[in-house]
């Protein structure tokens, strides 16, 4: 039996609903996490003698893996009737199992890096007959389009007249575009991450047996951090929740919706009502901030007027304190203002720099920050993703898995050849290796691999390796040997006189990094469970952002803050411009694109559990610059 006394009454309320709609709208600080957590594993707890499971979604695979942690505590380990997973990989799950429906193979791979969707779209571009416009696009300009076209569910079949509603010039062209991406996306067994939820999307309007079986294996669904779906994500759970139950479980926070850019946006908020008539509990109380910054935010939040009808404040449940909780620090250059944050910072003692964090709207300002704290003799952490593994080491081990997955792609053999000339000092030529696969049905690793032993200066140990696990690779798909081997080799080459200056330098982190998701993707699966295209799959989906080093400051741009909290935030560079944005400025006061800098600069503030640092300098990059109106609106100047 779960202990429940020590939710609040709004908490306990939320984990106590049963069936129907449901919507839990739960500020930050609120206990949001706890109250899901809970209602997940009661579900669970009060129905042992039935078979059914719940499917819980987020947006990030951090958090999936804390909602795992804290259910698996509560149910004493059992996560057998859960699926606890971001929204990208519930999709990619979906299409494995069903994408042959739409033309897709298991094996898809993602489209992670923006150079190979470029090279995909410009693909596109090239197949249009009029060539006078053609030679006036490029993949540049046009991916953003086919990014919003995508996430806000227009069909390739519409895409021209939707455009042409919409005021776009050569509206025809930009159609046949966006509609031959999708099409060579689904050709080259591809798919980006707009891509991913379309096709998923699909299968479920198409296919109503896919439709089905998801509803009946997951008659309860329960959405994390609902704000941030776009129209695809939305459409998906419409579609995946049972028209009659309508047992949907959504906590949300309408003053944290900061992805418009993304698809999000509060119309979200005001379909789930309309849609789904959905009753609604609050969770307006903050355990996580002081009482001063839960002040400010509450005056901030207020100047927006599109907010849920009723919206409460946040309430304060930490004491208040005499301490000086926040602060505001006026500097004549932005040099000076992060000069004297990293002095700030350098003067305090390990303790408070280990629990400390600099937000700011962009990742320039933060830069900035890191070469003063550098000047202190201080390490600074940019918390940004990361879609690909960097070192030479690490892209050839991924190279040659993806190969191992794809045998007839030519972008992961060169890739992999690349990788291997840094580490062996061995120039394999492309063009060779695939004219020579052509006697191999068109395997390009087998042809790696005679390509290799044909050399005559191998190492025995490389030799060792190519000729055993890699070759298991290719014959018996042996992934897992590979994987083990091959770090065997990697750890020893950086003793060879092959290995080149540097080559090895982020080996380390990234060695760490693959060890750390390779155990997040069994924990979710099970290791017996991971297929090769199953891993690659999931390791595109994750960031390959190394760890912090120890004592470095971790710097976060503002989207990349959300969801995380800290004893100490700085928060820089508050001045008209940035934030709010030029563009937010120039769309005027009452403009959406000004609500979500507002929304923004409330996500900072609520980040913080002790004390609050708000800085902003007269002149920036050489410009004179007003503080940051927010700073008025919620009475901090």
């Amino acid at each position: 039996m779960l202990d429940l006394t020590t939710l609040n009454e709004n908490q306990l309320a939320a984990v106590q609903w049963n069936d129907g709609p449901l919507l839990v709208l739960a500020g930050p600080g609120s206990g949001k996490t706890r109250v899901l957590a809970y209602r997940l594993a009661r579900l669970i707890d009060e129905t042992s003698d039935r078979h059914f499971k719940v499917l819980a979604l987020t947006f990030t695979n951090k958090a999936a893996a804390e909602m795992r942690e804290r259910v698996s505590d509560l149910l004493k380990g059992s996560l057998q009737r859960t699926l606890l997973t971001t929204f990208h990989s519930f999709a990619a799950d979906l299409v494995r199992q069903h994408g042959q429906h739409v033309g897709l193979r298991p094996d898809f791979t993602m489209l992670v890096e923006d150079g190979d969707r470029h090279s995909l779209l410009e693909e596109a571009i090239n197949e249009l007959q009029d060539i006078s416009v053609r030679d006036k696009l490029s993949s540049e300009r046009l991916l953003p389009l086919v990014n919003r076209l995508t996430e806000n569910d227009i069909k390739p079949e519409t895409a021209s007249t939707t455009l042409l509603a919409g005021g776009v010039q050569e509206p025809e062209s930009l159609g046949l575009v966006y509609k031959s991406y999708r099409r060579l996306m689904i050709e080259r067994n591809a798919l980006d991450f707009p891509g991913l939820m379309a096709e998923a999307l699909n299968l479920l309007e198409t296919r109503p047996n896919v439709k089905k079986q998801v509803q009946r294996i997951y008659p309860y669904v329960c959405i994390d951090e609902f704000q941030d779906t776009n129209m695809t994500q939305y459409k998906i759970l419409c579609h995946i929740v049972n028209s009659q139950s309508k047992n949907l479980f959504a906590v949300a926070d309408d003053d944290q919706i900061i992805y418009q850019w993304n698809g999000a946006s509060p119309d979200r908020l005001r379909a789930l009502e309309k849609d789904f008539n959905v009753s609604t509990i609050q969770l307006p109380d903050n355990y996580r901030c002081p009482p001063q910054v839960v002040a400010l935010a509450n005056k901030l939040i207020a100047h927006n007027f599109e907010r849920s009808e009723g919206k409460l404040q946040l309430r304060a449940h930490r004491p208040q304190t005499d301490n000086e909780v926040v602060r505001v620090r006026q500097f004549d250059t932005f040099a000076s203002e992060a000069s004297w944050v990293a002095a700030d910072i350098a003067a305090k003692s390990e303790s408070y720099r280990g629990n400390c964090a600099i937000l700011a709207r962009t990742r320039k300002a933060l830069e900035g920050v890191i070469r003063a704290l550098d000047a202190e003799g201080i390490s600074g952490y940019l918390g940004a993703r990361k879609n690909e593994f960097e070192s030479a080491p690490l892209q050839w081990l991924h190279s040659i898995l993806r190969l191992a997955n794809a045998r007839g792609s030519r972008e992961c053999l060169r890739k992999a050849n690349k990788a291997f000339f840094s580490l062996e000092g061995v120039d394999l030529n492309t063009g060779d290796v695939i004219s020579a696969a052509s006697t191999m049905g068109g395997d390009y690793l087998r042809a790696w691999i005679a390509a290799v032993l044909a050399r005559d200066h191998i190492s025995t140990d490389t030799r060792r390796l190519v000729d055993g696990p890699i070759r298991n690779l290719a014959d018996r798909l042996d992934f897992w040997g590979f994987i083990t081997a091959a770090f065997e080799w990697l750890d020893a080459l950086p003793n060879s006189a092959a290995a080149q200056d540097g080559t090895f330098d982020d080996y380390p982190d990234e060695k760490g990094t693959w060890s750390n998701l390779s155990q997040e993707i069994c924990a979710q699966y099970g290791r017996d469970e991971v297929t090769l295209h199953l891993l690659l799959q999931e390791l595109d989906l994750r960031s390959k952002s190394a760890l912090p080093q120890a004592g470095a400051i971790p710097c976060f741009t503002i989207h990349a803050s959300k969801g995380l909290e800290f004893a100490h935030v700085y928060l820089v560079a508050m001045i008209e411009d940035q934030l709010p944005s030029w563009s937010a400025v120039k769309k005027g006061s009452s403009s959406k694109e000004m609500q979500e800098e507002r929304r923004n600069c409330f996500v900072a503030i609520t980040r913080t559990q002790e004390t609050l640092t708000m800085s902003y300098a007269a002149r920036m990059d050489g410009w004179s610059k007003s503080p940051s109106r927010f700073l008025s609106e919620m009475g901090a100047l």
